[in-house]
């Protein structure tokens, strides 16, 4: 499964938390990121990610373009819902992008916590199910 990892500066630091607690179970997946993310998570985990772009500087939309072309499977999507960035619009493509291509994706800790958890128990085999119909 390929799960990408966005977070926008003031969630940085939970995404990195996050992961060093999922790592063991992130290590048997193929992880995307931008830019910093992917270098602060890879640092304080050891997990091999392609990092792309900056979300600014457009990895946001490197991401959305991988989801049209079904090469995403996931997404961990930390906002700073505290701010109002020039990234809103971005987000905003990216998780109607996951609606039309019934991609999961998880705004906040607790959701992102249950979708890893459904993951490492095999639960969300729903390519499958949405495929055969």
């Amino acid at each position: 499964m390929t799960i990408a990892l966005i977070a926008e500066d003031a969630k940085k630091e939970l995404m990195v938390q996050f992961c060093i607690a999922y790592c063991g179970i992130l290590n048997r997946h193929n992880i995307l990121a931008t830019g910093s993310t992917a270098k602060m998570v890879s640092e304080a985990t050891g997990l091999n990610i392609m990092g792309f772009l900056g979300g600014a500087q457009g990895g946001t939309q490197q991401i959305s373009s991988r989801i049209g072309c079904d090469e995403i499977d996931m997404i961990l999507l930390f906002r700073d819902t505290n701010s109002l960035s020039g990234s809103t619009v971005d987000c905003n493509e990216l998780l109607r992008l996951c609606d039309v291509h019934n991609i999961p994706v998880a705004t906040n800790i607790a959701t992102a916590e249950i979708l890893i958890r459904g993951l490492e128990r095999g639960d969300l085999d729903w390519r499958d199910i949405v495929k055969s119909k």
